[in-house]
């Protein structure tokens, strides 16, 4: 979701019920009532009884789709509610993320006398810092060890060395940058994830290498439809990369070709486009499908459990509630090599199973079981997610009675100050 200063406190606001809030907000995104209904999977004549007070305001899972859409970074701007502030809707800041942020802009320069670290090791290194990141539960906590050095060194190495080894530590450094930019993720550092998608694109395209400029689309593309980018500059992005790979001749290639066409139908479901997000997942899909039943790339953990996972997401991004609680089902998130990726992938079943369809309401029981489960697993992705503070912080307020005590325990757990 974009960064941005919301006018809290303005004369258009003050006093303002949570209908005209949403109208302000509508018209300063410049989007019509028709486009924010479909986007939100709701009708035009939904939206205007809602922005004219004649159905109460939605509820939390509706409430922040709205919020994305209309790039509203605290729900209490949207609704005047203060208790849907900081706490629900609030990044967390990890401990190390002052340490990470100055490694990330520290330009000091090696002595002349100082050996560049051979390409070799540092591509060693950078895969163990990968293994940490999917194989630790608490993953941002041990790569933030790790990154400071790597970073550095990478991007000495990269300036010194020459030939193939230069082209290999600039590989090594673009990955570097991603793994910075997944640990920043969800923090209130925006700035910085910015320069670490810009600096890996470039150090991808200095390498001259399209498996290297194709990871640094995917991990460009996450930042432009968190942004709610135009679906077309996202699409454009991936398939100008994929046009640079050779499917047909490496797994790698035609792992990363399929990744880019899952980001193009994640882009295009963000916006509700649901035709175009569906048939660049059926490229996906027959493309993950052909590596094999148990191929999962060692870094990006593209293979057939991540384009079935990212299916949910999807089916909840299009508002359709019952087909993402029946394809959440049909998940096996035990099977996901990545401590990440299957916490990550809990919590997208939990946000399933919050819309609200015709035939049924949610279940907050198992909300929270499948949000504790989450946690179990990767206490950090749960403490990150915009998704679980927000719902956790809700529910442990003034949820239904049946969840309330474990929602507080949870929300606590998670590090939300009640």
């Amino acid at each position: 979701m974009v960064e941005r200063n919301a006018p809290r406190g303005v004369a258009e606001l003050a006093g303002k019920s949570a209908g005209e809030r949403i109208r302000y907000f509508r018209e300063r995104a410049g989007i019509s009532r028709p486009v924010l209904g479909g986007l939100t999977g709701r009708s035009a004549e939904w939206v205007k009884a809602v922005e004219k007070g004649r159905l109460k305001v939605p509820r939390l899972p509706l409430l922040l789709r709205i919020a994305e859409v209309l790039e509203v970074a605290d729900l209490s701007d949207l609704t005047g509610d203060q208790r849907l502030s900081v706490a629900s809707f609030g990044k967390a800041r990890h401990e190390s993320l002052d340490a990470v942020g100055r490694a990330l802009t520290d330009y000091m320069l090696q002595p002349p006398d100082a050996e560049p670290v051979p390409a070799p090791v540092l591509a060693a290194r950078a895969d163990e810092a990968w293994g940490l990141w999917h194989g630790a539960a608490r993953q941002r906590t041990a790569v933030s060890v790790v990154l400071p050095a790597l970073l550095r060194d990478a991007r000495d190495s990269a300036r010194r060395l020459d030939g193939n080894d230069r082209r290999s530590a600039l590989r090594t450094l673009a990955q570097a940058y991603h793994l910075t930019q997944l640990f920043l993720s969800f923090q209130p550092r925006p700035d910085l994830i910015m320069l670490c998608v810009d600096r890996a694109m470039q150090a991808a395209q200095d390498a001259d290498d399209p498996a290297a400029i194709a990871a640094a689309a995917w991990y460009m593309n996450h930042v432009f439809r968190d942004a709610t980018e135009h679906a077309q500059t996202r699409t454009d992005l991936a398939l100008s990369a994929a046009r640079l790979l050779s499917p047909g001749e490496s797994a790698e290639h035609l792992a990363l070709h399929g990744l880019l066409q899952l980001a193009c139908a994640l882009s295009y479901a963000k916006t509700g486009r649901e035709g175009e997000a569906w048939r660049y997942w059926d490229t996906a899909s027959v493309a993950a499908r052909s590596l094999g039943a148990g191929y999962a790339h060692p870094r990006l953990i593209f293979g057939p459990g991540m384009t079935d996972a990212y299916a949910v997401t999807m089916y909840t991004d299009l508002m359709r509630g019952g087909s993402a609680v029946r394809a959440a089902n049909q998940l096996d998130v035990a099977a996901m090599p990545s401590t990440t990726r299957r916490s990550f992938h809990l919590i997208e079943s939990a946000r399933a199973r919050s819309l609200c369809t015709r035939s049924s309401r949610p279940d907050p029981v198992a909300i929270i079981s499948l949000l504790e489960l989450a946690r179990d697993e990767s206490p950090d992705t749960a403490r990150f997610n915009l998704f679980t503070r927000s719902w956790a912080a809700q529910a442990a307020v003034r949820g239904d009675t049946a969840v309330r005590e474990r929602a507080r325990g949870f929300a606590v757990s998670i590090g939300i100050a009640l």
